[in-house]
């Protein structure tokens, strides 16, 4: 039997319609002759009309919708004077209902939306709104009724939510916050800001990822506050028994995603905003890049020493001095006099070249790229409908209006030039946008907004992805069917449907590598999986150690890339001289021995909604302590990752999860659920893998591509529970994963003390050219007497200190390891 939930305390009533506001700095402030502004809550609700999916409670003015879309999801949105905004969002592209059970109760205390698994509460008495689990078990409720104030500067509303934040509850996400990954206690802001050289806990960054993750007695829930404008969070910072959200503009409008898991949640909310498409193979490779490699001679010899030292590299960039004057889609031919015949050389030795492109394009009538905007009015126009200028790089300059679809397809045109000169990836900088002097555009700046116009208020957080999302379109039509690879530095929820990011201008500081992993766990569980550090710090000097741990750290961020300014030394892997070069070496080869792995990882995100990065908490939520551990974390949910952040340590503290582990480097099983002592010395640090676990293995490449694969090793970790792993495979460049023209191989691990059994079932349509697997079977538990393969037995094995290897036709069903 279903109860009312919300009336737990009988003093609670709907709190006066108007009263002056309290507490808010950063409105108008009554003592400047302003009119005071006034903070309006909802009513009473008196009555329900149900569309569909869709359900409307008004309190006789304002109107309130509660859209079910799937069994887990319900979006609330709020229209102050009854009359909604239109459904339009840059961050769920479709909104689309994926679910038919769901119905409206009444009773005397409270409206009750149900679904299978959660039930959405709107009280009769006060027009709280709260959720719960199937079981009854109240997971988020409103502390106070929603409500907004009226902006008398732009016109408009600040609108606000505020929630109950329980004694025990914690947060995560919200992108990279360079804080702690626990955001109780802290209030953040949201506008995407050019903050070099940033420091521990300033804010605001460079993306707005308005979405957060609760946990609270362990049952998780997520909330996605979809509004593009200036937005703001409190996780108990003002208050500690309450949780806000709210924004300077635009419409009150959330989902609420439970779990009760976190992973549940991050998947559900990829279901909304998408998941990154696959990336070409190259791009998880290593990237080498600098502010600037130029002339074309000093580009030759970094590749070179990367071919001469066998240390591997896909990706070689090209920053802003490639360019003629800083113009986008131009060549310094003094410095590049022939790029398509060095691009073509490049590519022979296995680099794929990167080129930066920015927003500002040139006032220069000169210019085909201006005259042309101009003659078509692609740029950003101001109130009064001149054109919005500012100066960056190239001096004084002009910027699309990417929010304009027209726009949009032009800037993607403009790339073909690039794409027939050999480039292979676009790297959008300065696209907050970042403006020298004023910071960013002005707040008249009006934009087209795909026909939802409006001022700079509204579209300055969604610029940059508007940008990139261009770039990536335009690259894909050019491409035609292969793999566009797009890297951005600004963006909003949903970014991941088109690029990569890196965490921004950071610094050579043993504080920023503890930052920039905490950065990328918090980008991957907020729905950024594609994401990397500037390796060694964008400016500032490391010395070898620090550099090193960084390059061990960055061999297992999903992007992999080294990044300097100008004026530091130089930040190769070589340079720091022995012992570091070795160890460099050593790990950037483990990435490519780890591809397929990472590469596998990959898909489980974009099929299947699971970030990549896994910090400790998401394997126990259960575990209260876990909720602060910010160091350890998977890279999928077979590999585990202590880096060492500090200098001159040599043993780290790793917390294990749960289950049976075992030491990468020395294949020593560990139980978890307990801190272990490691040894860390400078080349190594700790890396576990999950018992069960299947992982495959390449041959190390200087590039990928290189090589023929002839055979993969399948590292097979014992287990005595049953286990399940996955590996997949493709072309590596093309769409034809789209068409099912994939591989995804599942694998099952079980055993005894006697015996053990390996199970593989493959799906999709594609087949790789190698013939065989390599077996490295790890912590047997006996000395295997028998080995059969489908029925058929293998003769032709070796056994040493409880490994066992032998080789067999990829193409098996069924391994049965016996004592």
């Amino acid at each position: 039997m279903e109860e009312n939930i919300l009336n737990t305390d009988p003093n609670i009533v709907a709190p006066v319609v108007e009263e002056e506001i309290e507490g808010f700095r950063h409105l108008n402030n009554p003592a400047d002759g302003i009119k005071p502004i006034v903070k309006k809550y909802l009513g009473i609700p008196n009555s329900v009309v149900q569309s569909g999916n869709k359900f409307y409670f008004t309190d006789g003015e304002a109107k309130v919708e509660a859209v079910v879309i799937t069994n887990e999801i319900i979006r609330i949105r709020v229209a102050p004077h009854g009359v909604f905004l239109e459904d339009f969002s840059y961050g769920v592209p479709k909104l689309e209902a994926r679910t038919t059970e769901f119905k409206l109760t009444e009773d005397a205390d409270e409206y009750r939306i149900s679904t299978p698994n959660i039930r959405c509460h709107i009280s009769k008495k006060n027009f709280f709104i709260a959720f719960s689990d199937s079981d009854n078990k109240v997971t988020s409720v409103d502390a106070v009724p929603m409500h907004w104030e009226e902006n008398t500067q732009f016109g408009g509303y600040y609108v606000f939510g505020t929630k109950v934040c329980h004694p025990s509850e914690t947060f995560f996400g919200l992108g990279d916050k360079p804080t702690e990954l626990n955001l109780r206690g802290k209030r953040f802001t949201n506008w995407n800001t050019d903050a070099y050289s940033f420091q521990w806990g300033q804010d605001p960054l460079y993306r707005t990822i308005p979405f957060y993750i609760s946990v609270n007695e362990g049952i998780a829930h997520g909330i996605f506050f979809d509004n593009t404008f200036k937005s703001h969070f409190d996780f108990g910072a003002e208050d500690a028994s309450k949780t806000s959200f709210w924004s300077d503009g635009g419409e009150l409008q959330y989902y609420y995603i439970h779990g009760p898991h976190m992973m549940d949640v991050v998947k559900r909310y990829h279901i909304l905003t998408g998941t990154h498409p696959m990336p070409p193979m190259w791009a998880l490779g290593y990237h080498q890049c600098r502010w600037s490699y130029y002339p074309e001679s000093k580009v030759r010899v970094i590749t070179k020493g990367f071919r001469d030292r066998k240390i591997p590299c896909d990706g070689i960039y090209l920053d802003i001095d490639y360019m003629d004057g800083y113009r986008c889609f131009t060549w310094n031919r003094k410095y590049f006099p022939d790029p398509k015949k060095m691009i073509a050389d490049l590519a022979a030795d296995g680099f794929k070249t990167v080129v930066i492109i920015d927003p500002g394009i040139r006032v220069d009538d000169s210019y085909p790229v201006f005259k042309e905007g101009k003659e078509k009015r692609y740029f950003c126009r101001r109130s009064d409908d001149y054109f919005m200028e500012g100066h960056v790089w190239p001096g004084r300059c002009q910027f699309p209006d990417f929010t304009n679809p027209e726009v949009r397809e032009w800037w993607g045109g403009l790339f073909d030039e690039l794409v027939q000169l050999g480039v292979a990836g676009v790297w959008n900088d300065m696209n907050e946008p970042a403006v020298f002097g004023a910071g960013t555009f002005p707040d008249d700046v009006r934009h087209q907004y795909d026909g939802h116009r409006g001022s700079h208020r509204k579209a300055h957080n969604v610029y940059g992805m508007q940008m990139v999302r261009a770039t990536y379109e335009g690259l894909r039509k050019i491409l035609k069917n292969k793999r566009p690879f797009t890297i951005t530095r600004a963006g909003y929820s949903g970014l991941q449907r088109y690029a990569s990011v890196w965490t921004g201008d950071n610094v050579a500081s043993w504080e920023h590598l503890k930052i920039g992993n905490i950065q990328c766990q918090r980008l991957s569980m907020s729905g950024v999986p594609f994401c990397g550090t500037d390796i060694g710090g964008f400016s500032g000097e490391p010395d070898g150690e620090l550099f090193t741990r960084w390059i061990q750290l960055g061999t297992f961020s999903p992007f992999m890339r080294a990044h300097s300014a100008g004026d530091t030394k130089e930040r190769e892997p070589w340079s720091f001289g022995e012992p570091f070069t070795a160890i460099n070496r050593k790990f950037i080869e483990l990435r490519y021995r780890l591809m397929p792995y990472m590469y596998s990882t990959f898909w489980e995100h974009h099929r299947y909604g699971f970030p990549i990065l896994r910090p400790v908490v998401m394997q126990e939520q259960d575990v209260q302590s876990n909720h602060f551990r910010q160091d350890e974390f998977t890279y999928g949910d077979k590999i585990l990752v202590c880096p060492v952040l500090e200098p001159g340590i040599q043993f780290r503290t790793v917390y294990l999860p749960k289950g049976k582990w075992y030491n990468f480097w020395t294949s020593e099983l560990v139980d978890g659920g307990k801190e272990v002592q490691v040894e860390t010395p400078l080349d190594t640090i700790p890396i576990f893998v999950k018992a069960g676990s299947v992982i495959p293995e390449y041959p190390v490449q200087q590039y990928v591509g290189e090589l023929e694969i002839e055979e993969v090793k399948l590292n097979v970790y014992y287990s005595d529970i049953e286990a399940n792993s996955f590996v997949f495979e493709d072309y590596g460049e093309t769409f034809a994963y789209e068409q099912d023209i994939y591989l995804e191989k599942k694998f099952q691990v079980n055993g005894t003390q006697t015996a053990m059994t390996i199970q593989q079932s493959l799906e999709g349509l594609y087949t790789p050219r190698y013939e065989n697997y390599n077996f490295s079977i790890v912590g047997l538990p006996f000395k295997p007497a028998n080995i059969m393969v489908d029925n058929k037995w293998v003769t032709n094995f070796t056994f040493n200190n409880s490994k066992l290897e032998f080789r067999h036709n990829k193409n098996f069903k069924m391994i049965k390891i016996m004592k």
